[in-house]
């Protein structure tokens, strides 16, 4: 079994991490195998957004959090201290399937570094809404660019969680 195969095989989502930060340098060897994930027509207009500032990091934990429908008190991102938000370009007929693919790069690469993740939902919505629309355009984003997904990212607290066995009849063959 190739070596990727084994962190296919081993990876799982991580929601609960201790509160130490990330190195930029793992972070940027994250962020790289995203921007070398598959896409249509070699375009490549999926964005990543590396979010390690504490505030701002929390801006987007709440601002998820009342999208979601949570209690205020809740962290969606599950504590983790680095976010890495995935935006596409909306008039791409491929942008979810792209950033989808940056965010599995972006996940494996994690895990294979030692760090976990896990894909948290409502970028989509996020970066609708003003807030989200301002931080873009703090950034300098001017093109549109719809929200796909943030890949959290930290060290795990505590175990992650067994691989289950796989289900049977999923594959057919012709």
């Amino acid at each position: 079994m190739s070596d990727m195969l084994d962190v296919m095989k081993s990876r799982r989502s991580i929601k609960k991490y201790k509160s130490a930060p990330v190195a930029d340098e793992l972070l940027d060897k994250i962020v790289e195998a995203g921007l070398y994930a598959a896409n249509g027509r070699g375009n490549q207009n999926s964005i990543i957004i590396k979010v390690t500032d504490k505030k701002v990091r929390d801006e987007l934990s709440a601002l998820n959090c009342k999208i979601g429908g949570w209690k205020p008190d809740f962290d969606p991102f599950y504590n983790a201290p680095a976010v890495l938000v995935v935006l596409d370009k909306k008039d791409s007929s491929t942008c979810v399937y792209d950033g989808s693919l940056v965010m599995g790069n972006m996940m494996l690469e994690a895990h294979a570094l030692g760090l976990g993740s896990c894909w948290i939902h409502r970028a989509k919505e996020e970066f609708e809404t003003e807030q989200g629309k301002q931080l873009l355009e703090k950034l300098g984003i001017t093109e549109e660019y719809v929200g796909v997904g943030h890949c959290i990212v930290g060290y795990p607290d505590g175990e992650a969680p067994k691989t289950p066995d796989r289900k049977p009849n999923r594959v057919y063959s012709i």
